[in-house]
């Protein structure tokens, strides 16, 4: 790893980091064994989303880069490279914390350039991953946000946001908050192998359920939807119901998507796993990161479906409740939404 490439010296402004600023760490506790934390001070907070991304929005604030969860798909893997560090184990066990993320955030919003745009946050890696537990960088940048009355909105696999239920609440009555949890099954024998670091499903399920009631409105991301691995009828019937049954406000599908970084170790852990599969994966993603329109479309058609069944989706926000209804609303939920790529 060659940080020197990252701080202040030869690169000038552009640097990420200051002099100096990179102090790494081996914690030895159950909760943090095998990772390895490099606290840097980072020279900026809010980034500027490339005008080429399918994302649906223009700011987001990371304060981590790598991520304990471990999904094997994910797709930020490629940007460990771009600090000369490896995308496979390396992205799961080497975490960089950006330790003065909300002092940062603080001094961003502040100034006279800044219009209050909507901050997302969890779009790259997970910000409640395992190592917030330790930094507890999550409440300054929420109470940043709150103070300036600063929209946001926060994607995450991890039940660590009940934590800062008190504050989400807080920025709510001043501001635009949205919050989705990511599932995209509940097979928990797919969980264990493809997300070892996360919470379970049913876990994050019942953290929906906790916001919820709490009055924050929270829909569930779908997602990645696997193929052949985790989108039988069953499966997908399965997932939809216990994402109603949580009280989540919507269910938006997404399929899984393969960029480069991600696509080279998820070939190698379905190869270890599943290697029946490699062929017919090497078929479906043969034209690029993304499976081909007919399948997305199969697939979100599918959730939309079992969605307005469950009284769930984006036109009847709140509706989950009524899953115990025997009656079928009016019609299809949404059923021409358009997806989103955000994992």
């Amino acid at each position: 790893m060659r940080w020197e490439n990252l701080t202040e010296g030869p690169t000038g402004p552009a640097a990420l980091f200051g002099a100096g600023a990179v102090v790494t760490r081996t914690i030895d506790t159950p909760e943090f064994r095998g990772i390895t934390f490099h606290e840097v001070r980072a020279r900026s907070i809010v980034n500027r989303v490339p005008g080429a991304s399918r994302m649906p929005f223009e700011w987001t604030v990371n304060p981590y880069r790598g991520c304990s969860h471990a999904c094997v798909y994910c797709f930020a893997r490629k940007t460990h490279s771009y600090l000369d560090l490896d995308t496979g184990l390396g992205f799961d066990s080497q975490i960089v914390v950006k330790t003065n993320a909300p002092e940062l955030l603080r001094r961003e919003l502040a100034a006279p350039r800044w219009t209050g745009a909507h901050i997302a946050m969890g779009t790259n890696v997970d910000c409640y991953q395992r190592a917030e537990g330790r930094y507890r960088l999550m409440p300054g940048i929420i109470e940043a946000l709150r103070d300036r009355a600063n929209p946001f909105s926060i994607l995450t696999k991890g039940t660590l946001i009940l934590r800062d239920l008190p504050l989400l609440r807080e920025a709510a009555e001043v501001t635009e908050v949205g919050i989705s949890v990511s599932v995209g099954f509940t097979d928990t024998a797919l969980w264990r192998t493809v997300e070892p670091g996360t919470p379970s499903p049913a876990a994050r399920l019942n953290a929906v359920r906790t916001l919820t009631d709490a009055g924050i409105e929270c829909g569930v991301l779908m997602a990645p939807v696997i193929p052949f691995l985790g989108d039988s009828p069953a499966q997908l019937r399965a997932t939809v119901r216990a994402v109603a049954e949580s009280g989540a406000t919507s269910v938006t599908p997404l399929v899984l998507h393969l960029r480069p970084g991600a696509r080279e170790w998820f070939t190698a852990w379905l190869g270890e796993h599943h290697p029946h599969l490699v062929e017919r994966y090497e078929r479906m993603y043969a034209g690029g990161s993304y499976a081909p329109t007919w399948y997305q479309r199969t697939i979100t058609r599918q959730v939309h479906e079992l969605a307005a069944e469950f009284g769930i989706g984006p036109a009847r926000r709140g509706a989950a409740r009524g899953i115990a209804r025997p009656e079928r609303p009016d019609g299809p939920a949404s059923a021409g939404a358009t997806q989103l790529t955000l994992l």
